[in-house]
């Protein structure tokens, strides 16, 4: 990876800035430039492919298919045209620590702290702690996201992991945790090497939660005519005979939020359809399909990065950077005015800038997906509303919108609208300690399987090699911790934390301890997550062919960018369901709280 001279002696300078004052007590610039600093030296230390060695893949036609030039594929292959599956579903996560620290410990370590005991002790919502910044559509649309861009597959039976219990503290003793799927592309000569695990979605940011990752899924979603999705009569998802829930792409763990989600932005799709047959109406079924796919999935892009993300990070500084990674620092309104008129990433934004993979190929990380643990946003208890009076309808938990039965709450007396007015006025939960929904620590699935979600993301990351807490702080450049007052300044959170671990502050969970981190002013989630975030946020854009060297009016079409550039999360909504005027107006982020109608 080569850096510019800017680069080096910008991150230079703030080394010796950040041991005096740290980033987010600095002016508005100071933090800018202290955040691209950071970001370019965890471009250079904390990319590392998981392939032993990297072997590029090639064309075994030898030549790129015409077709692919304009359009992603399905399965995500072709976005790199020098190495076609780089990225593409069913390839390895990557790290962001070095491939040595990710060996997970040997068993009963891995075991120790108890997984049920952290449950029980640090992580059972006692009270539920909103965080009042942000409305439910945020925490509904950061599971719509990651459903996006990564999994690890279906669950091993075959080797579960035993987790001693108390008596009657769970309906079998031992808790048996299902393992990750094993890694199905691992070859004899690495059997030395830490554990590797494939992403059955594909890597990149193309909205495979919507429209699959195989053309067998894709297929049984699509009408065939004039490039659109299926809907049915009232304007709603089809039902999934075989699951009881909406078909879309991907519905495992679905619920109410997620319903929402991929109803509105399939019906999107289909106005881009429409849309784009306006201007082209020569073009047949599969152009306007890939165009509109391809358009719809850099919108869902642009909402996450200029109004989700500002929505929970709402320092100063992430306001003007997040922008910047879309527009770039000169703006919205030059960009509109002249277009890009710089080559550079920061002063014109990433979309349209050169593709660049820094020092390694392109992959989602398993360190990412572990900051991604974000299950205290979810509620317990949910309020439906009347859009037309504004009364309270019911009252349901979290039980009442999970699977098929958060389809059967919609009906002639809880419409679409009704429920995305109620997501709008409430709140999730805050991402702190004492704050994972109960309903998640006993959890049935549709398969019978019980489990607690707070104990299985303990172990999934354990599993997975994410270092320890303390560890995994030094490796992404932030300071280590000596003592548990270090990691929080709640007085109560630390003695709990001395007690569950033993006093032994080098095994605190990375999630654990990043929950309990008090957070910059305005930030919605940790400082120490931030720096996975920081990294990733960009890269997921800056490697993509379709946000970099093809972001283009040829690739999109004209209309197609116009279209990119007057769309907010409001317009979408207001586009399908403007009854919901009332609601939003005035607001300049629509995962904020919206107003009540009287």
């Amino acid at each position: 990876m080569r850096r510019s001279f800017f680069s080096r002696v910008n991150q230079a300078i703030f080394k010796v800035i950040n041991r005096l004052v740290p980033w987010h007590k600095l002016p508005t610039p100071l933090a800018l430039a202290n955040f691209i600093a950071l970001r370019d030296e965890l471009r250079e230390k904390n990319l590392y492919d998981t392939n032993f060695p990297a072997t590029p893949s090639e064309d075994p036609n030898g030549k790129t298919p015409d077709s692919v030039l304009h359009s992603r594929t399905i399965d995500g292959t072709y976005n790199d045209l020098s190495d076609p599956a780089m990225g593409s579903a069913n390839k390895r996560f990557g790290r962001n620590v070095p491939i040595r620290f990710s060996n997970p410990d040997p068993e009963p370590a891995l075991l120790e702290p108890n997984p049920r005991l952290i449950s029980n002790r640090l992580l059972k919502r006692d009270q539920f702690v909103p965080a009042t910044i942000l409305n439910m559509l945020a925490g509904a649309w950061i599971q719509f996201q990651t459903h996006d861009w990564f999994n690890h597959g279906n669950n091993r039976t075959d080797h579960q992991f035993e987790i001693a219990v108390a008596e009657g503290d769970w309906f079998e003793s031992p808790m048996r945790i299902q393992r990750t799927m094993a890694d199905p592309t691992r070859r004899l000569d690495e059997a030395d090497k830490p554990p590797t695990y494939i992403n059955p979605a594909s890597h990149w940011w193309d909205a495979s939660g919507i429209y699959g990752v195989n053309k067998s899924i894709t297929d049984t979603l699509r009408t065939f005519e004039d490039g659109k999705l299926i809907l049915d009569e009232h304007n709603r998802l089809p039902l999934d005979p075989a699951k009881g829930i909406s078909r879309t792409g991907f519905n495992d763990n679905w619920w109410l939020g997620l319903m929402l989600l991929h109803t509105l932005f399939t019906l999107e799709h289909n106005s881009l359809c429409d849309h784009l047959k306006t201007s082209y109406p020569a073009w047949n079924d599969e152009q306007l399909f890939d165009k509109a796919r391809l358009i719809n999935s850099a919108l869902i892009a642009k909402i996450h990065t200029i109004e989700w993300t500002p929505g929970i990070l709402q320092h100063p500084a992430l306001q003007v950077g997040m922008r910047a990674n879309w527009w770039g620092l000169a703006g919205q309104k030059l960009y509109r005015k002249f277009g890009r008129f710089s080559k550079s990433e920061l002063i014109s934004g990433i979309p349209g800038s050169r593709a660049d993979h820094h020092s390694a190929p392109y992959a989602l990380t398993e360190e990412f997906a572990a900051v991604y643990r974000l299950h205290p946003l979810i509620r317990d208890e949910y309020t439906l509303y009347a859009l037309s009076t504004g009364e309270v309808i019911r009252e349901v938990g979290l039980d009442d919108v999970f699977h098929d039965k958060g389809e059967q709450l919609v009906n002639d007396d809880f419409s679409v609208r009704d429920a995305f007015y109620s997501f709008g006025l409430m709140h999730p939960g805050a991402i702190t300690l004492h704050n994972f929904p109960n309903t998640l620590r006993d959890l049935t699935r549709p398969d019978g399987t019980r489990l607690d979600l707070a104990a299985v993301d303990i172990m999934r990351d354990r599993e997975r090699g994410i270092p320890r807490y303390n560890q995994f702080r030094q490796l992404i450049n932030r300071k280590p911790v000596t003592t548990f007052e270090d990691i929080t300044d709640n007085p109560a959170w630390a003695a709990e934390l001395r007690e569950v671990y033993d006093n032994d502050v080098e095994r605190v969970d990375p999630m654990v301890g990043m929950y309990a981190e008090p957070v910059p002013k305005g930030f919605g989630f940790s400082d120490t997550a931030f720096r996975i975030f920081i990294l990733m946020a960009s890269r997921r854009l800056k490697s993509d062919r379709f946000f970099t060297d093809s972001y283009t009016p040829e690739t999109y079409t004209p209309e197609g960018i116009q279209w990119l550039d007057d769309t907010t999360m409001s317009s979408v909504i207001l586009r399908h369901y403007p009854d919901l005027r009332p609601a939003l107006e005035g607001l300049k982020n629509a995962f904020a709280p919206w107003k009540p109608v009287r």
